[in-house]
Order: structure tokens, then sequence, then C-alpha cells
């Protein structure tokens, strides 16, 4: 399936800090410790919008971060939490993991929200450390820092309407004459290889989203020409218009091509031909013979098919039709695609909480839970690092470095931290 795909990238705020503070007060010679928590960061959420119908936006913005939390303050003052950002996306937005390519949220409906990057928590103040044995500590927590994740957004639903017809009908030239697209025109089969994208305003009656989708040939169900490519295309969109080249110019008989293509798409997929379709009859401006556009007529009229009459290189009842698709778009449904559920696999923020690898008798550990330890400790006092020392062993890294085979005087390393092993 052809999709409209943007990447970017979120990144959460960072929490705020935990404040090292005291009471002070006049008459009151030691105060206690009073230092206040630091305010949560901010999330980077997505949000499902069902007025937006691509991702163009994304094109000229695509670094989303959103705000700190504060530190903390005196007086037990919590730090204010940084705003979170909201990104509307159109409903049928896929979301992956740009790094593992796993599908993390599918955003069906208007409203559906994905936190895409969640806040860091803010650190403690040093009032949360204080012990009957521990009556002044000096040290607090550091918020909790985040990273930058980058994503891709895919959006399943492409299209609203798409342009089918043979080769060389002129659906390109009237993608161009009612929307802003600029996609390749020329004289020859196959100018169109990938869906071109524009977004059609037609008044009153409302916006939507066309597809120029490329040419078929007869054979295409079974792959012949772009086949496949085209009828996939076609599948995603919500009615069809149905273009011949009503000329003759080409030789070619309205007819006969519309019931090669209608043929081709039944063989290919039964529910592609229950969609709804407008016949248009394009290049009226060239049309030599009459009883051609009297034959397409009056064949569309049997098979209770409404039919216009265009010219899209002169502009020549382009805004009729476009506004009669509008209206048509309101009587017809959204439809909701499953997504094979070998696909959702939710991607993990923290990854294994730590590794241990040994070389001349140095230990090296490394991980997530590593590094909150050591954010969280003030090496310069002797307070935080019972603290320190404490936290390696309720995280089981003291265990795991005596089954590594770890000795006394060994060193450990924990990234920029290095230590004698005593146990």
């Amino acid at each position: 399936m052809f999709a409209d795909i943007a990447t970017i990238t979120v990144k959460a705020g960072n929490g705020g800090n935990g404040l090292v503070s005291f009471h002070r007060e006049k008459y009151v010679a030691a105060g206690g410790p009073d230092g206040g928590d630091g305010g949560n960061g901010g999330d980077v959420v997505l949000v499902a919008d069902a007025q937006l119908s691509t991702l163009t936006d994304f094109r000229y913005k695509k670094i989303y971060k959103a705000g700190n939390g504060q530190d903390g303050r005196a007086k037990k003052s919590s730090g204010k939490n940084g705003e979170n950002i909201l990104i509307s996306v159109p409903a049928g937005t896929l979301v992956k993991d740009a790094e593992s390519g796993k599908i993390i949220a599918d955003l069906k409906k208007s409203g559906d929200r994905f936190i895409a990057a969640k806040g860091g928590r803010g650190g403690w103040g040093n009032v949360h450390f204080a012990t009957p044995t521990r009556q002044v500590p000096k040290f607090a927590k550091p918020g909790q820092k985040t990273v930058e994740r980058t994503l891709t957004l895919e959006l399943k639903l492409l299209a609203d309407v798409g342009l089918v017809g043979f080769p060389n009908v002129g659906k390109s030239t009237l993608l161009s004459a009612v929307s802003s697209a600029r996609p390749k025109i020329a004289n020859y089969h196959f100018t169109t290889l990938e869906p071109n994208l524009g977004v059609v305003t037609a008044g009153e009656a409302g916006s939507f989203v066309m597809a120029d989708i490329p040419g078929i040939i007869e054979g295409a169900n079974t792959g012949i020409g772009l086949g496949h490519e085209f009828l996939r295309h076609i599948e995603r969109t919500r009615i069809l218009l149905h273009i011949v080249d009503i000329s003759g110019t080409e030789g070619r008989n309205p007819v006969e091509d519309f019931d090669i293509i209608c043929e081709e798409m039944e063989k290919f997929n039964p529910a592609l031909a229950q969609k709804p379709q407008i016949a248009v009859g394009n290049k009226m401006d060239v049309l030599y013979d009459d009883s051609l556009q009297k034959e397409f007529e009056n064949a569309m009229k049997e098979r209770g098919i409404e039919v216009f009459f265009i010219s899209a290189a002169a502009h020549k009842g382009t805004q009729e039709l476009m506004k009669t698709v509008a209206s048509k778009l309101k009587e017809i449904p959204i439809p909701e695609f499953d997504v094979e559920e070998d696909d959702f696999e939710s991607v993990k923020m923290a990854g294994k909480d730590f590794d241990i690898s040994v070389q001349n008798n140095v230990y090296s550990v490394q991980g997530d839970v590593i590094l909150k330890i050591i954010e969280s400790t003030n090496f310069d006092d002797y307070e935080s690092l019972q603290f320190f020392q404490n936290a390696l062993r309720t995280n089981g890294i003291i265990a795991a470095l005596v089954e590594a085979g770890i000795e006394e005087g060994d060193t450990v390393k924990l990234y920029d931290i290095e230590f004698e092993f005593v146990n």
C-alpha cells in the first residue's frame, strides 16, 4: 500500500531536580530539611484529528520538544510541571518506531491519543531522605532525563477519492485543475508511477483528498503493467472517479475501456467493484464524434452510474463535479482497517536493567538502572554515598558482580565512576 509518510523527532521534557534546602527561621537554629520535589517533564502526545487528511505539515516541522519540569523550591514547594505538547495527526495514522520499524500505535479514529514520549519524573527533594539517623540529608534526587526518539508516521487511509482509468485519459490533468497538486503530465502512458495527492476544496461543500492513481491496462489483476500496485492503491479510497477519454482521438471506445477496468477490479478484489463510482467523460474540448458521448451516457444510465462530461484541460465542468463528490462523501463512512496483530509490538522506553562485562579484572556495569542510581547520587556527600551503596545492593548489582566472579580489590566501573569492590 502506498502511504503518506513523515519522520519526526520527539523529546519529552526532563524532570526537574529535587532541591537540597533547610528550613531557616528566626530563633530556629537547626531547621530540618525542606527541599521540594522537581516538577515532572511534559509529555509529547499524538492526537488523531478527523479534520486532517495528510501529513504535509510534518514536511516543515520535524522536531517536537515538551517543556522541562522546574526544579524544586524551598519550604517543601514542588517545581512546576513541564508543558505537554500535543501533535495533531490525521485519523488513520500508524506510528512506528523509526529504529525498529515496529508499530507502536494505531490512531484509528478522531480523538485517539498516544503518548509518544513520556516526561521524566521530577526528582525528590532532600526532605524525603530524612531519617532518625540521617536528620540532615545533604543530597536530593535529580530529575529523570529523557532522550530523543525518532518516529515514522504512516497515513494508511491515503485518499478519500481515487481517480482510475486507462493511461493518458487525463487523470493527472484533472487533479492539477482542482487542487494545488502538480503531478507530472505528458502525452504518453504510465506518466504517473505512484499516486499524486491533492487536497480539493469544494467551497461550502467541504474538502477532501484525491489521489491520481497509476493507469491500468488489461490483465492488471495478474500483475501486468503496474497492475497489483494500482489495485492496492484504490482499496483504501471511499469513492472512485472513473475517467475515460470521451474524445475518441486515440481510437479507443470509452464504454469498452470502462468495462475492462471494472472487470480487472472485480477479479482482483470483488469489494473494489462495489465501491461507489462516478463516471467522468474527459476531453470534451476535443470531442469530434458526438455519438461517443451519447453511447457512453446511455451505457452508464443502464448501469445506474452517474456521469459527468468535463474538460480538465479547459477547467470546464470540474467544479460541479467536485461539489457532487464532496456531497457524496458525507454519506459514505470512513472505513476502518485492521492491522495484523503480529505488527503490534510496543517499544519499551527502557532497555535491559544492566549488563556486566569483564576485562583485565575491571567489571564494567552499564544500563538504565545504573544511570538512574548515578543521577540520584551526590558523590561529595557521605550519606549520599551510603544511599548509593544501598541502591546497588537492592537492585541486585552487587549480587550479579559476585556471581560474575568479582573479588575484593577488583575495580568496578559504572560509566565514568570507578571504585574498588568491597563486599
